[in-house]
């Protein structure tokens, strides 16, 4: 039934006024969902950064740690979660996840963390919550160029049985009603998020994943380059919105 709400009202024109400014998800939400994520104390999305901090900490095979090499996280992190996604000279386009794998094994002789484990949600988590209320800022030019240009052509896409793009919900219908709920204009600035229906923290990957579901298309694999290059493309959206880390979400 949700299938079909979605597609009813994206077939039909938009009503919804265009935006020159973003807006966070977080406008969106009801006023009782809005002070959970104020509330750093009930905010679920808190309760894996002790998790977090452990690992920032805890030392590899060969005795390197994160705090090891950068210090304290409160200082080292400020600031660089808002340039995710970003280009990397030898492994192209990485988001803020894959850095911190690549970080484990090249500079701590340690296992990579599996994508969307409970221990890489919570190391993301509290790397990116140390840039809390900084803008997000990704480039777009240069080398990164064509993996955002690959992204805004994957938003543009009609996909799945629905036949429907990113745009026709997040562009088309933002602040319209589908059953229940409020169309937001998707943007991730929020993320990692303690999403509500999940009962659990996700990644801007698994919200994609979740997308691609419910316009019935086959989602791709978490940490993909399609999904890598629609994340730089949907953060390029949202240039200039604060970061959230831990949002709530519905």
């Amino acid at each position: 039934m949700i299938r079909l709400a979605v597609l009813f009202l994206c077939a039909i024109p938009s009503i919804a006024m265009a935006q020159s400014t973003p807006r966070s998800g977080y406008e969106f939400l009801s006023d009782g969902t809005k002070q959970l994520q104020d509330d750093d104390f009930l905010n679920p999305g808190f309760f894996i950064m002790p998790r977090g901090e452990a690992l920032w900490d805890a030392e590899g095979p060969n005795g390197e740690s994160c705090a090891g090499c950068h210090g304290a996280a409160q200082e080292a992190m400020r600031g660089v979660a808002t340039r995710y996604p970003q280009v990397d000279d030898d492994l192209g386009l990485i988001n803020l996840e894959q850095r911190i794998n690549d970080e484990r094994t090249r500079r701590m002789a340690a296992a990579p963390f599996a994508y969307e484990s409970e221990d890489l949600l919570a190391l993301t988590t509290y790397v990116a919550t140390q840039s809390r209320g900084m803008d997000m800022a990704v480039e777009t030019t240069g080398p990164a160029r064509p993996y955002w240009e690959r992204g805004r052509d994957f938003y543009e896409a009609r996909r799945g049985q629905l036949n429907l793009a990113c745009t026709h919900c997040h562009v088309d219908h933002v602040g319209d009603k589908l059953r229940g709920d409020v169309i937001s204009e998707g943007q991730v600035n929020g993320f990692p998020i303690f999403r509500l229906i999940w009962n659990e923290m996700g990644s801007r990957h698994r919200m994609f994943a979740w997308c691609n579901d419910a316009v019935r298309a086959e989602p791709y694999a978490l940490g993909s380059q399609e999904y890598l290059e629609l994340e730089l493309y949907v953060a390029s959206r949202g240039t200039g919105l604060q970061i959230e880390t831990p949002a709530v979400r519905r």
